[in-house]
């Protein structure tokens, strides 16, 4: 049988095993190279806001992601418990990613509006002051802290270098978007939203009349988790692409 003969001359068998490897892996990898996207686009997803993305990076300093997965499984409980299962879609302009499976505290994939800015204020300053058990740390600092708006377009513009689709016009009006996304001008507010559907406005830390602080940011991007996609449309009609 010719098979013995590959089976017992181990350099027969390690070229045949290369060469076995090479093809599947080919199979897997060239075609990589000929579509835009290994990711389906859906319906509502955009870039974060100034606010939002300014947010996003003070989340992941403070290493939230080390008890908070953004990540639900198709397995029904997790979707019984958290809402409908993550998208690749939603991830999409995320670097890095907030996919895992590790979860001290709840998965945060949905948490945008499940409660009113007030309380995740509350909860990020004490967290045992609403949810007694919590062993989440106390981030007080972070309303004391003013957000740094210095490189909000510098932070932009390395996003677009990296894939997200910032436009020149939302670079250039950055800092002015930021501002807009806390204070109550309605005329700036509408320009906001023509950029950024969806956005939700408001002096998130509870202390009008203050300068925006780190933890208007947060709350920000709590918000807005899980919110950009509407699954009421994509569970009836499906994925819903654009």
């Amino acid at each position: 049988m010719k098979h013995d003969v590959i089976e017992r001359n181990s350099i027969i068998l390690l070229v045949g095993i290369l060469i076995a490897v090479s093809i599947g892996g080919m199979v897997q990898i060239a075609p990589l190279f000929f579509i835009d996207s290994t990711i389906e686009k859906v319906k509502g997803m955009r870039p974060y806001t100034p606010l939002e993305q300014a947010g996003r990076d003070i989340y992941i300093r403070e290493g939230c992601y080390n008890c908070h997965s953004q990540m639900i499984r198709t397995l029904r409980d997790e979707v019984e418990r958290y809402g409908h299962y993550s998208l690749a879609a939603e991830s999409m302009y995320d670097h890095p990613f907030q996919w895992g499976s590790k979860r001290t505290g709840p998965d945060l994939a949905r948490v945008g509006a499940k409660y009113s800015d007030q309380w995740h204020a509350e909860h990020l300053v004490n967290p045992r002051s609403l949810v007694p058990e919590s062993i989440m740390p106390s981030y007080p600092w972070l309303a004391r802290t003013p957000l740094d708006m210095g490189d909000v377009q510098a932070r932009l513009r390395t996003l677009r270098a990296v894939g997200v689709p910032y436009t020149d016009e939302m670079i250039a009006k950055a800092g002015d978007d930021l501002r807009a996304q806390i204070m109550a001008d309605g005329r700036q507010q509408r320009d906001l939203k023509k950029r950024y559907p969806k956005a939700r406005s408001g002096k998130f830390d509870g202390r009008p009349g203050t300068d925006p602080s780190e933890l208007d940011a947060l709350v920000a991007y709590l918000q807005i988790l899980g919110q950009m996609v509407d699954f009421t449309t994509f569970d009836a009609a499906g994925p819903n692409l654009r």
